[in-house]
C-alpha cells in the first residue's frame, strides 16, 4: 500500500517581483509530487549534498526528480563550515562540466546552511547563472539560511565573504528531516529562530518562550509553526530590502559578535547558531549599556538562549582579536563596526558603538 500523502504544506511567498517564489513547508514533501510542479524545466538535475545528509535523502529526493528531469546528478560534498571554501566549491563546478550540465540545469541543495550557501553560489556563478532549489534539511537552514538569496563562502579572515545575492526558484521544507537532526544541531536552528522575537516580533518570542521544551522534543506541530512564523518574518524584511540596503540587516541580530567568534575559533569549532545564540546575548549586553534596554529584558532573552542549549559565554579570544575580527563584518563602514542593537523589544537598529563600551562587553560576556 503506497504511504498517504502529505497534508497540503504551508506557503510562504517570498514577493520580489519577477524573482518571487514560495516556501513550502510540512511533512513528507520529499516524496510528494506537488512539492516539484511548476519548476523550471531542464534536461538535467544536480542534487548537490554532503556526506552526512545524501545517505539518509538524497535517494528520496532522486525518485521525486526523476520523473521530471531525465537526467539527475549527485555531487556530494565533505560535511562541515570548514569545507565552506574555494577547494569544496570547485568540486560542484567538476562536476557540473564534467556532466555536460547546460544552463537550464536545475541544482537542488540537499542539506543545511553550508550547503545551501555554496550550491546556490555555485547556482549564481555556473555559466552566469543558472534555476536552483532549496531543499533544507536543518532547522536553521528551514527558518533562516535557505530564505532570501544570500550565498557564500566563507574566507579565513571572514564569515561569508565572498558570495551573491541569488534567489531560489523555490524552497522545499521537509519537517520529516528534523527527525534525524542531532540535539546540538536542533539547539543551533533555535537561535535564528530565538532572534525574530527582540528584532520584530514579541508576541513571537513569547510563544517561543511558552514553547520551547515542545520545540526542543521536536513536536511537529511547534516545529512546523516556529518554521512559518520565521519564514514569514524574514520574507516581510526581505520583500522590503533584497540586498540589505538597510532593514534586511536587523536579521544579522547577533550575528557580528558571532562571526567573530567562528573566524576567531575557526570555522567549524562552534556551530554557526552557537555562535549567534552568544553574540545575541553579547549585542543585547550592548543594548543595555548604551541605554537602550533594561536588565530585566537581557535577562529574558539570555534565560531562553539558555533553555534552547546554547551558549551564553564567548571564547576568551581577547577584546583586539574581536575587535579586529568585527571590523572585517560585512556592516563595516569605513572601518567602523555597526551592531544590530535592540532599541527595544521587538524593534532593532543597527549602528555604531564606542570600543570601549564594546571592550567591557566582552569583559562581561567572554572567559
Amino acid at each position: 500500500m503506497p504511504a498517504p500523502s502529505p497534508a497540503v504544506p504551508e506557503r510562504v511567498r517570498i514577493a520580489l517581483e519577477e524573482r518571487s517564489y514560495d516556501i513550502l513547508i510540512g511533512p513528507g514533501l520529499l516524496a510528494h509530487a506537488p512539492s516539484w510542479e511548476g519548476l523550471p524545466t531542464a534536461a538535467a538535475a544536480v542534487i548537490v549534498s554532503n556526506a552526512t545528509v545524501a545517505p539518509l535523502y538524497a535517494a528520496k529526493l532522486r525518485s521525486a526528480l526523476a520523473g521530471r528531469y531525465r537526467t539527475v546528478h549527485e555531487v556530494v560534498l565533505p560535511d562541515g563550515e570548514d569545507h565552506k571554501d574555494w577547494p569544496t566549491l570547485n568540486r560542484v563546478f567538476d562536476a557540473l562540466l564534467a556532466h555536460g550540465c547546460d544552463r537550464k540545469t536545475v541544482l537542488f541543495a540537499l542539506g543545511g546552511g553550508v550547503v545551501g550557501d555554496m550550491a546556490g553560489f555555485a547556482a549564481a556563478c555556473y555559466m552566469r547563472g543558472v534555476p536552483f532549489v532549496q531543499v533544507p534539511t536543518t532547522l536553521l537552514a528551514q527558518v533562516d539560511s535557505s530564505v532570501g538569496g544570500k550565498t557564500a563562502i566563507n574566507h579565513p579572515q571572514g564569515k561569508n565573504m565572498i558570495g551573491a545575492f541569488y534567489q531560489p526558484a523555490r524552497v522545499v521544507c521537509d519537517l520529516d528531516t528534523l527527525a534525524t537532526l542531532p540535539p546540538r544541531e536542533l539547539s543551533a536552528g533555535l537561535a535564528e529562530v530565538i532572534k525574530y522575537g527582540p528584532i520584530y516580533d514579541m508576541a513571537f518570542f513569547a510563544w517561543i518562550e511558552a514553547n520551547i521544551d515542545a520545540l526542543m522534543r521536536r513536536d511537529t506541530a511547534a516545529l512546523a509553526h516556529a518554521v512559518r512564523r520565521s519564514c514569514e518574518i524574514k520574507a516581510e524584511v526581505v520583500g522590503q530590502d533584497e540586498r540589505e540596503a538597510g532593514l534586511r540587516a536587523i536579521l544579522n541580530f547577533g550575528h557580528t559578535f558571532g562571526h567573530a567568534i567562528e573566524a576567531g575559533l575557526g570555522f567549524g569549532e562552534w556551530l554557526h547558531g552557537e555562535a549567534v545564540g552568544c553574540g545575541m546575548v553579547m549585542a543585547l549586553q550592548l543594548s543595555r549599556r548604551l541605554g537602550l534596554v533594561g536588565e530585566d529584558f537581557v535577562r529574558r532573552v539570555t534565560a531562553l538562549v539558555q533553555r534552547a542549549g546554547l551558549p551564553t559565554v564567548g571564547p576568551a579570544l581577547g577584546a583586539d582579536r574581536y575587535l579586529e575580527l568585527m571590523r572585517v563584518d560585512k556592516k563595516a563602514e569605513a572601518g567602523e563596526i555597526r551592531f544590530v542593537v535592540i532599541e527595544q523589544p521587538g524593534r532593532a537598529a543597527v549602528r555604531g558603538a564606542p570600543d570601549d563600551v564594546v571592550r567591557q562587553v566582552l569583559a562581561d560576556c567572554t572567559r
